[in-house]
């Protein structure tokens, strides 16, 4: 039958998983990292899933598509509910808010605590709050940091905050596209370098995707890297 459906866009999608977590019936699920409509007989044609999408990667198309099954859907519903109960243990929703305990070796930690100075230079420093032509960032290099970095990389002020205007934020929490208003920052100022330390979960790359956008969009010729850390504190690349 020809009816309304939703259609994922791979290239526009973050991994924020998002939109999994907003279909009630399971339709959508992470792979690799990337939405994927599970099946089309799960996938009742309400759309819930449109509005939570910050990259704007869902649409609505009309095409041959099996009917919703309610049962069908009901009964996957069930197995999803046994499968995340603690007994089990697995997690099938946002690889990002999947639980799990990090282990440190004892030998690591300092024998005496030291006395670490904040090299925040500036406030705001979230990147929703942060206004567009505040004088700090002319010649500053800029320091795109994910919320959750400076948690889990135990040197964060002294290996990437030191001498760079920091900005914070997390493209999963903050529901938006960060890449108009850092453009408009990279256009209005003179912004020496930029930095874009993330998470290595995938709803972290809407992130490093609204920077890279942003640079693109200026058009200045400005040295950039990304610094991708794990879950465990560790430097990916």
């Amino acid at each position: 039958m020809i009816r309304k459906i939703i259609q994922i866009d791979e290239e526009k999608c973050n991994g924020c998983g998002a939109c999994a977590e907003a279909c009630h019936e399971g339709a959508i699920g992470m792979v690799n990292g990337k939405a994927k409509l599970l099946r089309d007989d799960y996938c009742d044609g309400l759309g819930d899933c449109l509005p939570t999408c910050p990259t704007g990667a869902i649409s609505f198309v009309e095409r041959e598509a099996a009917a919703y099954d309610e049962k069908a859907v009901q009964e996957n519903m069930r197995k999803k509910n046994r499968m995340n109960s603690p007994s089990v243990g697995v997690h099938a929703g946002c690889p990002g808010s999947r639980m799990q305990r990090i282990q440190h070796s004892q030998e690591s930690a300092p024998s005496a605590p030291m006395q670490a100075e904040s090299q925040l230079r500036q406030w705001p420093c979230q990147i929703k709050l942060v206004p567009v032509g505040a004088p700090y960032f002319e010649g500053a290099k800029l320091l795109i940091a994910a919320d959750c970095s400076a948690y889990a990389y135990a040197r964060m002020h002294e290996d990437f905050m030191r001498g760079k205007v920091t900005l914070i934020g997390c493209p999963k929490l903050d529901n938006v596209d960060y890449s108009e208003k850092l453009t408009q920052i990279i256009q209005n100022n003179n912004i020496q370098s930029v930095t874009i330390v993330r998470m290595e979960v995938p709803c972290c790359g809407g992130l490093e995707l609204a920077a890279k956008k942003a640079l693109q969009a200026s058009g200045k010729f400005i040295p950039w890297q990304v610094v991708t850390i794990s879950i465990d504190g560790k430097i990916l690349e």
